[in-house]
């Protein structure tokens, strides 16, 4: 069985012409001879709306709350109505959108009276995004010959108990993946299931955290040992860079996990950094494509990438970050020093990006975040303590780095305008790091990209496209005026 994961994220799914064009793609693999597995997220701002609709009910604002699920139940109607022109059909589907938005006013009502926002409401409140989505594309699969079913995510992605970032439990998606999925796929069925969502063991609805739907996609492939994973989104795959920042930057036709993974956690937008790990413990490779233009090859992630003749593959960006600096000149030395500090951040929960060490400090940088006040009061029970805000680190990516002659003066000459805050180049071979102002990112990526990225290797980046976008220059041929 020829099978593949196919996960459409919020922009593919967001009204009903991006879901007509989902059903086309998925509808091609059919006709291709595989066997999909469709995970979608919640439509476009969907679950933005959801939890501005929880925060509302739990600030007591239940008519502002009523609204905003109003305005969704609208949305979904009118998105089912265009999708599902069979009336038995169609009427079907809309008392389903009925039921579930009843059943969410129920607990926005119970919400504004208790004015209590748990995290464990709060996944049941976001859930709905992909339970209303997955279902209403099942339907719509249906009109148009594909034989679609959906499968309710809460019964086959099993996680503990952790709300709002649940961890799977591999072992337990396995069994359901084999007792639920499998046999429909056997049957030519396909498969539709929301992303981002689970439940635990007791059946209580949960969620993988932001970005999540990308880790559904991959927990599903590995389960079922899946041909590929293929991740549909908005853009044409991994670049070089932010084309925001860089127009002329390049998409990466092929790279590896353990570089894709590097790129994920530090900014890259395209991956949620999780949707790596099942894929790379099966070898299973992972396809990022554009659902707006899906005869693009995209960026095929893979174990082992080849050779590229440029040193870097990729700069990523990640932003809001606070350098804190804790100094104790007497005791950085004294044993257990660094795991008092450590332990500090364990207790608030808040992973730490880079470190840094001197004779007499040490440097963390660590996403801004409220718990910062805390964290270091904590910290000046130890040590003298300040912290810094609107920073950024920039991630440089590719292979065997430290085995390259010369490349950090070259990187350092690239950006010698721009004021480095703190470097790390460590324990990985692929990755160069640093950080800086806030404001000075676009500057730095643009330099940095102009000195790495002028002469691509062909084999490894879409250098046709960059041709093919670069205009000719045409002469102006003076006109004489006639008499």
């Amino acid at each position: 069985m020829s099978l593949v994961v196919m996960k459409f994220g919020g922009t593919s799914v967001e009204d009903a012409t991006a879901i007509n064009r989902t059903a086309g793609i998925v509808a091609g693999r059919v006709a291709a001879g595989k066997r999909p597995v469709v995970v979608v997220s919640a439509m476009s701002k969907v679950t933005d709306q959801l939890l501005a609709c929880a925060a509302a009910a739990s600030r007591g604002d239940r008519t502002g709350a009523l609204a905003i699920s109003s305005r969704l139940r609208s949305r979904h109607r009118d998105t089912a109505a265009a999708l599902v022109k069979d009336p038995q059909s169609c009427g079907k589907l809309q008392s389903a959108i009925e039921r579930e938005f009843d059943a969410l006013d129920e607990i926005l009502r119970g919400l504004a009276a208790i004015l209590e926002l748990t995290p464990r409401i709060s996944d049941l409140i976001v859930s709905y995004g992909e339970r209303l989505s997955s279902f209403m594309i099942a339907e719509a699969f249906k009109e148009r010959d594909i034989d679609g079913v959906h499968i309710d995510s809460r019964e086959v992605i099993i996680t503990d108990s952790q709300f709002q970032k649940a961890i799977p439990l591999d072992a337990l998606i396995e069994a359901r993946c084999a007792e639920k999925v499998r046999p429909h796929l056997e049957a030519g069925r396909v498969p539709v299931m929301g992303g981002f969502i689970g439940s635990n063991e007791a059946g209580i609805t949960t969620t993988l955290g932001r970005g999540g739907s990308d880790f559904t996609g991959a927990l599903i492939g590995g389960a079922l040992h899946a041909e590929s994973i293929e991740i549909w989104t908005d853009v044409n795959g991994i670049m070089t860079t932010d084309p925001r920042i860089c127009p002329d930057a390049l998409r990466v036709k092929v790279i590896s996990f353990e570089e894709a993974a590097e790129l994920a956690y530090f900014g890259a937008k395209v991956l949620h950094p999780a949707t790596i790990l099942p894929a790379v413990r099966k070898n299973i490779p992972v396809l990022v494509l554009n659902s707006r233009n899906p005869t693009n090859e995209g960026t095929r992630i893979i174990s082992l990438a080849p050779h590229c003749r440029s040193p870097f593959k990729c700069i990523a960006v990640k932003k809001k970050l606070t350098i804190i600096d804790v100094v104790a000149s007497r005791m950085l030395m004294t044993h257990g020093y660094l795991k008092s500090i450590f332990d500090i951040f364990d207790k608030h929960q808040c992973p730490v990006d880079m470190v840094s060490t001197s004779e007499v400090s040490v440097s963390l940088t660590v996403d801004s975040n409220d718990k910062l006040p805390a964290i270091a009061d904590d910290l000046s029970k130890l040590a003298d303590v300040k912290y810094e805000g609107q920073k950024a680190l920039v991630c440089m990516v590719g292979e065997d780095i430290r085995g390259q002659m010369g490349i950090s003066a070259q990187v350092f000459t690239a950006i010698k305008h721009v004021n480095v805050r703190m470097i790390s180049q460590g324990a990985s071979e692929i990755n160069m790091s640093f950080m800086i102002e806030e404001e000075d990112v676009e500057e730095a990526v643009r330099s940095l990209h102009s000195a790495f990225f002028q002469d691509p290797d062909p084999a490894i980046f879409d250098v046709e496209a960059r041709q093919a976008t670069a205009q000719p220059t045409i002469p102006t041929v003076p006109t004489t005026q006639a008499q």
